[in-house]
């Protein structure tokens, strides 16, 4: 068991319970604390005003998607530099493209396993770790 995370926050968004509950598992066990959302606009709410490490975020979200939650945190919130990693069913290249147009620093396909979601937050925030 890692420690990479310790004293770091990460913002879970997915309107999915079980994954939002498997997901800040797998991070509070690499040494995160979580801070859980069901959707975009509950998030953004949390974002406005605490920085975080991280956030990973779904794609299709009822009341604000994962889209608009990531244009919404690089224009308005203290989180302007953070990464930001999709997590989500959607493989579309053209999806992938939007994205990362929007300010998406990653993205992994569900299903996932453990392993592969822990080898991305350690790419990602890296240094930052």
């Amino acid at each position: 068991m890692d420690n990479i995370g310790s004293g770091k926050r990460v913002v879970v968004v997915d309107d999915s319970k079980t994954i939002r509950g498997m997901v800040s598992f797998i991070l509070r066990d690499m040494g995160f604390e979580v801070i859980a959302a069901a959707d975009g606009q509950e998030a953004l709410e949390t974002l406005m005003t605490n920085k975080v490490t991280l956030i990973i975020t779904d794609w299709n979200m009822p009341v604000m998607d994962g889209p608009t939650l990531v244009g919404e945190v690089r224009n308005k919130t203290v989180n302007k530099v953070t990464p930001i990693l999709m997590v989500t069913t959607e493989n579309d290249q053209a999806k992938i493209t939007q994205a990362r147009e929007l300010g998406a620093t990653g993205w992994i396909v569900k299903p996932f396993t453990p392993d592969k979601l822990k080898k991305v937050v350690e790419k990602i925030c890296g240094a930052a770790l």
